[in-house]
């Protein structure tokens, strides 16, 4: 491990030098490669080198232990051992978390698509929850979302939502996200005051550059069509929506958010894009792979990851056996508990495997 460690305290300080080169400056592609490689070096090295002060001090506080000391000054100096040792396996922990093999996925952007599943109308009211919970997450961590495509249904719920989710990481907190959400509450139109169980599915997808999925143009068929509204009204008279069939693989995406066909044209693509990767990386990976389908399921009750109980203001992941009595913040986009917890252990799991 250690003389991986040295390597890459090399390629590190190398990238610096490049960085600071005037040539690499005037070459943006270049730059921003080494730039991406850099940042992707920092807390590995910073760790690294947090540790090599450890160590340097943990020999120090031994050699004072070989020197005559009086019981007081030999009290201190076996804290400081014990204290520096424990602090050394805390870092040699956090050192092969950090080497574990990266999702290459994880510095993408996000595509999170969001639908009302089982439940009628109170399933769309909670795909809008939804909805609004990951726009405030996104909002508490500084990343910028983009609406792609969205049904909203005649009481203001949601039939689906497509957004784009722009921010560093984005892709390796959120991917956890993918499956069944439950809700168990009171719907607003219940009279009897029964709790009613309804989901909605998330999946979540990496963003696709176009360098990773090239689309042949004779490969697609696009529609055009006139935008509509709740419950099927027209909310235009010109072809501005788009639809994009793409045709070896099936899959359709419309867009009619905007009002320029040009930019509807641009989301869809987007869109297409991610669902092409995803599919793309399902079949290299074959069962390995965190597969869309196995993402949504069926969007039954039965299939859920996580249930929002609103009688109890408790919100339970059932992945990891977690429970936070946190209804209204969870909601509101504090979902770190949640996603670190999540994170922890499929490091956990991979340090394992590894071992």
């Amino acid at each position: 491990m250690f003389s991986k460690l040295d390597h890459l305290e090399e390629r590190y300080e190398e990238l610096n030098q490049l960085l600071s080169d005037p040539e690499v400056i005037a070459n943006q592609n270049d730059f921003q490669k080494y730039a991406r490689a850099h940042s992707g070096l920092a807390d590995v090295v910073a760790a690294y080198r947090e540790y090599k002060e450890v160590i340097q001090d943990l020999e120090g506080a031994r050699a004072m232990l070989k020197d005559k000391l009086d019981p007081e000054m030999r009290e201190l100096a076996e804290a400081e051992v014990d204290e520096l040792q424990v602090k050394k396996e805390e870092i040699e922990l956090r050192l092969k978390v950090l080497l574990l093999p990266k999702d290459p996925n994880d510095d993408k952007n996000v595509i999170m698509e969001i639908r009302a599943g089982t439940g009628g109308e109170e399933a769309g009211l909670f795909a809008g929850d939804l909805y609004r919970m990951y726009g405030r997450y996104a909002e508490n961590r500084g990343w910028r979302i983009e609406v792609l495509s969205e049904n909203i249904t005649d009481i203001g719920g949601l039939k689906e939502a497509i957004f784009l989710v722009d921010g560093r990481g984005a892709y390796s907190r959120l991917k956890f996200e993918s499956g069944v959400h439950r809700v168990q509450r009171v719907p607003a139109t219940e009279a009897s005051g029964r709790i009613h169980t309804s989901a909605a599915t998330v999946a979540v997808l990496p963003e696709a550059e176009e360098v990773d999925i090239e689309i042949n143009p004779n490969d697609i068929r696009i529609d055009l069509f006139c935008s509509s509204g709740p419950g099927g009204q027209s909310v235009n008279t010109t072809q501005s929506a788009v639809r994009i069939t793409h045709l070896s693989s099936g899959l359709v995406v419309s867009c009619q958010d905007e009002k320029s066909q040009h930019k509807n044209k641009d989301k869809a693509m987007k869109v297409l894009r991610a669902r092409l990767l995803d599919r793309a990386q399902e079949e290299q990976h074959g069962e390995m792979a965190s597969a869309r389908k196995s993402q949504v399921g069926t969007g039954d009750r039965s299939e859920r990851i996580r249930t929002y109980n609103f009688p109890q203001g408790r919100v339970s992941d059932h992945r990891i056996g977690m429970t936070l009595y946190k209804l209204g913040q969870v909601l509101g986009g504090e979902l770190d508990e949640f996603i670190d917890a999540l994170i922890t252990t499929a490091q956990t799991e991979q340090l394992q495997t590894a071992e």
